[in-house]
């Protein structure tokens, strides 16, 4: 298969993580992608192949010239639970031709709305059907994968040791870590994920979660005066108190924010659900402060135990740990220029497997794909983009 054949056939594999199981894979469904790329990678004569209890499929390639790095590649299987992932129908437009992409159910991909279409002309495109995720993020960066380990092996192209895995639930923060480092043994590695083809990051936000809980009184409403207490109400209040401009729809670049994810409540309790970014560490420390003031203040004019707060930290930046050692960066650099991809080194305003992997031992920095406007019903995926990240990743693992 070739690259555009190997993504058309991982997109339509449903692999949609779900944040509420309290499990690794939280969808068995996750496996059948992981059982279909074991037998890919073991048609492709890799070693060691496995797919653990935990969704996580390892696999190494041997190396065939010595004095070379260790170099481990990785891109996880799910896609995101907010957005159906389910029957998947791609379509393929080849020489886009900058008109406006009829992709179904009313749905459009118009250049004057989404800009990066007007960089796309004359490429081929895979868009969704107008009713689900296309999956880029990130079989994109699965199809990278598989084309360049099945190019170098085929070509008998010099190479270091290599290893692969892919990983379940990138998408929910939890399949990394079940992630077992002796399966792969690198000197250090790369993620294979996110969006424009031109973008390398070895810089992620500081992450976080909060849950606030609040306990209301109900009565009747027609009895209610100076004895309800709604909870609802009070979500809406505490949400009131937190810095307003600190909204993802109001930030950019290096800016942080505070994230209301989901709501839900009735006049006895209601429960809100933030996630909390920044990729300065110390500025994330003043985000969780705005939380913890919000939160003595309900409980002061309300009274003790009407609100409940819990925050938990999910992640770190890489960058406090790669820029002791730039090693993979250097590399990296050093291919984009090589391939001619006029490279731009961005902050992921994210996270990735990458992250964990890093405070894990392995420096990961995250290499783009060709994906846009991913966790969307108009994702698409630029396949000519895509092809020169093969030939990116393809000189990154064959030159000393």
């Amino acid at each position: 298969m070739n690259l555009l054949e190997r993504f058309l056939t991982y997109v339509k594999i449903d692999t949609m993580s779900d944040d509420t199981t309290g499990l690794t894979p939280s969808t068995n469904k996750q496996f059948n992608l992981a059982n279909i790329l074991k037998d890919e990678l073991l048609e492709l004569g890799l070693t060691d192949v496995i797919v653990s209890d935990k969704c996580t499929v390892y696999a190494t390639l041997k190396e065939n010239t010595k004095g070379m790095p260790k170099i481990g590649l990785l891109a996880h299987m799910d896609t995101i639970p907010e957005v159906s992932g389910t029957n998947v129908e791609p379509k393929v437009i080849k020489n886009y031709d900058g008109s406006i992409i009829e992709l179904g159910n009313g749905e459009v991909l118009d250049p004057a709305e989404f800009e990066g279409l007007k960089n796309e002309i004359g490429h081929t495109l895979v868009t969704t059907s107008g009713n689900t995720v296309l999956g880029c993020d990130d079989k994109g960066g699965i199809a990278v994968i598989m084309t360049v380990l099945d190019e170098i092996i085929n070509k008998n192209l010099p190479h270091g040791e290599i290893h692969v895995a892919f990983t379940p639930d990138e998408e929910i923060g939890t399949g990394i870590l079940s992630f077992d480092t002796s399966l792969f043994p690198v000197d250090y590695a790369y993620t294979i994920d996110g969006e424009e083809y031109d973008e390398f990051s070895y810089e992620t936000f500081n992450a976080a979660s909060a849950v606030v809980k609040f306990k209301g009184f109900e009565i009747h409403p027609g009895a209610a005066k100076g004895k309800m207490v709604n909870a609802a109400k009070l979500a809406m209040e505490f949400a009131s108190l937190l810095p307003q401009a600190e909204a993802p729809e109001y930030t950019e670049g290096y800016e942080g924010f505070n994230h209301l994810t989901s709501i839900e409540g009735s006049t006895g309790e209601a429960t809100l659900h933030y996630i909390l970014r920044n990729h300065d560490s110390l500025k994330l420390k003043g985000q969780k402060q705005d939380f913890v003031n919000a939160y003595s203040f309900m409980n002061k004019k309300y009274g003790e135990g009407t609100c409940i707060l819990e925050i938990t930290d999910s992640y770190r930046n890489m960058k406090e740990i790669i820029e002791n050692d730039m090693t993979c960066v250097n590399k990296a650099l050093a291919a984009y220029k090589e391939v001619g991809i006029d490279v731009k080194v961005v902050p992921t305003r994210g996270g990735t497997d990458g992250s964990r992997l890093t405070y894990m031992g392995i420096n990961t920095p995250n290499i783009g794909t060709g994906g846009y406007n991913c966790h969307g019903i108009h994702e698409y995926a630029d396949i000519t983009q895509m092809s020169k990240i093969v030939d990116l990743v393809k000189t990154i693992l064959t030159t000393k």
